[in-house]
């Protein structure tokens, strides 16, 4: 376990009672990379999580687990490190093995037990709404067995949550990925997307646990960004005219690395079109996605006015977490899937009671510290089994860049540090990258350096025995 040392600007109390404890909103994005203005993307119009980040807490180095939803979701449910499961089915797998009551609870377990009213809607967990079955809508398969008070996910025209995870304008299921187009921007209101319906009826279950008065943590699983790029046309219009930066580093690295050929983006409907050739495409691309950004902004933006509205924010944690980031392009990759910067560093935003000002933080943290965080801001106790840290600082803290993330995919690890990024194949392979260089993640200089490959190395070791 590693100590992050951040400025004191918490101030609760430890073990409140039920009805001093704050609420919980966990906001879940898909596939959300640091493409925001409050992370230095000023093209992007997102003016609601910037809202959020200048209240409170901006994470600039947060790291997921892994560069794909089931497996850093589990992560982020299960506090600890995914050492044998790491795919989409992770909490699945977990689910076959758990005792009843579990040993080691899940997030929105531990808070049930401890007098919470816990409710996920949308995409929280791999599958949104929480279960398994053919259209993910069997009751019986529950993804994390004893979490939810409720978990829910309105279906509308796409008939199923299946359906709705993939799903485009008016109901449009996808059964066949070439048949379906990449991006989509058609005009109508915010339903007309599924990531609508979730946010009305997050506001219903704000305004119902409100009613009830009781402490609860609600969890809000948005879909956008994901693919297929789908998002109201008035979004898209946001990006008519404004200038994209060029991409970093677009060309395929050298070299045994995790890079792949984006089989998720391409085996969409492209129209004969690579964005990899085709710098129009490339562009075009691009602004389909931070259309998707700002439609997911404006989903956030309702939630933190209906806080305000009903009086809750002054007691009400809100995290928003990326379950992981996407490449856009850089290293010649559309998609996640690797264990380059660009698919495992993601937004962590952290706004609630005792956070009196803005402050953008620069240690590395990772998504196994939310768990622990919330505990400690919501005065319930932390499991010894988490893997994580509290990000709630000490007195003596700073605000120094320390710390390190695991990340792992296949059986391939990386350990990333405040300078560096080191990663390990099977076999023995491994990559070094120094981010204080512009080189960054286009020059392994492992060969140049093996005494800090061997420390880095056992680090990475010492946390995978964890």
């Amino acid at each position: 376990m590693r100590f992050i040392p951040i400025l004191a600007v918490f101030a609760l109390a430890p073990l409140l009672g039920a009805s001093e404890r704050p609420n919980v909103l966990l906001l879940c994005i898909d596939d959300l990379r640091p493409e925001l203005g409050c992370y230095g993307k000023d093209y992007i119009h997102s003016p609601h999580i910037d809202r959020l980040a200048e209240s409170g807490l901006l994470f600039r180095h947060h790291y997921v687990q892994a560069p794909t939803c089931g497996a850093s979701r589990y992560a982020l449910l299960t506090g600890t490190y995914d050492r044998g499961r790491r795919g989409n089915a992770a909490l699945f797998q977990r689910a076959g093995t758990l005792d009843d009551p579990p040993k080691q609870p899940s997030l929105p377990r531990h808070f049930r037990d401890h007098g919470y009213t816990t409710v996920s809607v949308g995409k929280v967990s791999h599958h949104p709404g929480g279960r398994g079955g053919a259209d993910w809508d069997d009751d019986s398969k529950p993804e994390i067995p004893g979490a939810w008070t409720r978990h829910l996910q309105p279906v509308g025209a796409w008939k199923h949550p299946r359906g709705i995870m993939h799903g485009l304008a008016r109901g449009e299921i996808r059964l066949k990925a070439g048949d379906m187009a990449l991006f989509q921007a058609e005009a109508g209101p915010d339903s007309l997307y599924p990531d609508g319906l979730i946010t009305e009826a997050a506001l219903e279950q704000l305004d119902a646990l409100h009613q009830k008065g009781d402490p609860f943590l609600l969890a809000v699983g948005l879909i956008r960004p994901h693919l297929p790029f789908g998002a109201p046309q008035k979004y898209l219009e946001l990006y008519e005219g404004v200038e994209l930066p060029p991409t970093p580093h677009p060309e395929k690295p050298s070299g045994k690395t995790t890079w792949h050929g984006s089989g998720e983006f391409m085996k969409y409907q492209r129209w004969g079109k690579d964005p990899r050739k085709d710098e129009a495409f490339a562009t075009e691309v691009r602004r389909h996605y931070a259309a998707c950004v700002s439609y997911a902004d404006a989903q956030v933006g309702k939630l933190l006015d209906r806080l305000e509205q009903l009086g809750l924010e002054d007691n009400t944690i809100v995290l928003l977490w990326g379950d992981h980031g996407w490449h856009l392009g850089e290293h010649a990759v559309w998609g996640k899937h690797t264990l380059f910067e660009e698919s495992l560093r993601s937004p962590l935003i952290l706004r609630g009671p005792g956070i009196d000002r803005k402050l953008s933080i620069r240690d590395v943290v990772e998504t196994v510290d939310v768990y622990p965080t919330l505990c400690d801001l919501a005065g319930l106790p932390s499991p010894a089994f988490l893997d994580g840290d509290s990000l709630k600082p000490k007195p003596a803290g700073s605000n120094a860049g320390e710390g390190s993330a695991l990340s792992y995919q296949g059986k391939t690890s990386t350990l990333r540090t405040s300078r560096y990024r080191l990663t390990r194949h099977p076999g023995g392979h491994v990559e070094l990258y120094d981010h204080h260089t512009p080189d960054a993640e286009t020059r392994n200089i492992a060969a140049e350096k093996p005494q800090l490959v061997e420390e880095l190395t056992r680090r990475l070791e010492d946390a995978l025995k964890r």
